[in-house]
């Protein structure tokens, strides 16, 4: 049985009088890749961000229910939501790299933190690109604007920069939607290796990204969350008709 490192229930999210989550249930465990999929405008972005209180960012947005991070409320009075967007990392769509240099931008988080040793950043810098899948590319050209990578780079980049603070959890918002196929595979392949290390939650409208490497999928579908299982059970045998509708490509 694995344990649950995130857990919400009867999750509503209000943009004024707008619902655009209606009573979600959904749990995710430690060391799985979990892919929220559904169509454009179903609500599994708004969902995603509600994990690290994003939402908390736009003045119309209400969020009730109850989500937990290893047992805590994250929405509870006295949450640190700098501690929590710590431990709940964020990855965007597109690559938003810091206009500094790479080890700049890997390390920020820590500065932010307090940590000025330079032996401790170096160490980070070092674990962190080597885990991004980037170390390579980038090691002799760490004090290079970071702006002058390219698209794929700059995403592995900011992955690194969230696991340099040693995030619990990882939110990825369609990482791989802006990059070229060549990129798109090589994040893929960081995540499987990832998953022993952390739990991933990975919002895709790409149903192959889905298949191939998530543990688990939930299907979201007009802010209500349609389906939850294995990721195979899902794709061939899935239990509710509209989510074969959408994975067969009916709708979407």
């Amino acid at each position: 049985m694995k344990n649950k490192v995130i857990t919400s229930k009867d999750v509503h999210l209000f943009y004024d009088k707008f619902e655009a989550l209606k009573g979600i249930d959904l749990d995710f465990n430690e060391h799985e890749i979990t892919a929220l999929i559904g169509p454009s405008g179903c609500g599994k972005s708004t969902y995603l961000r509600t994990l690290n209180r994003m939402n908390d960012l736009i003045p119309t947005a209400h969020v009730s229910g109850d989500i937990r991070l290893r047992g805590q409320d994250i929405y509870a009075a006295d949450q640190d939501v700098v501690q929590l967007r710590k431990a709940v990392g964020m990855v965007f769509q597109q690559p938003n790299p810091f206009p500094f240099s790479i080890y700049d931008n890997v390390v920020y988080g820590l500065r932010l933190a307090g940590v000025k040793d330079r032996a401790t950043l170096d160490e980070a810098v070092e674990t962190s690109l080597k885990a991004a899948a980037i170390w390579d590319e980038v090691k002799d050209k760490l004090h290079d604007s970071a702006l002058s990578l390219s698209g794929g780079q700059q995403q592995r980049v900011c992955i690194a920069r969230v696991l340099a603070v040693r995030p619990d959890v990882i939110l990825m918002d369609e990482p791989t939607s802006a990059l070229d196929p060549i990129s798109s595979t090589q994040i893929e392949n960081m995540l499987l290796e990832l998953r022993d290390q952390y739990t991933i939650i990975l919002v895709t409208h790409n149903m192959h990204q889905a298949s191939r490497i998530s543990d688990r999928t939930a299907f979201f579908l007009q802010g209500e969350l349609i389906e939850v299982d294995e990721t195979k059970k899902i794709f061939l045998t899935p239990t509710q008709k509209e989510t074969e509708d959408y994975i067969t490509g009916r709708f979407g």
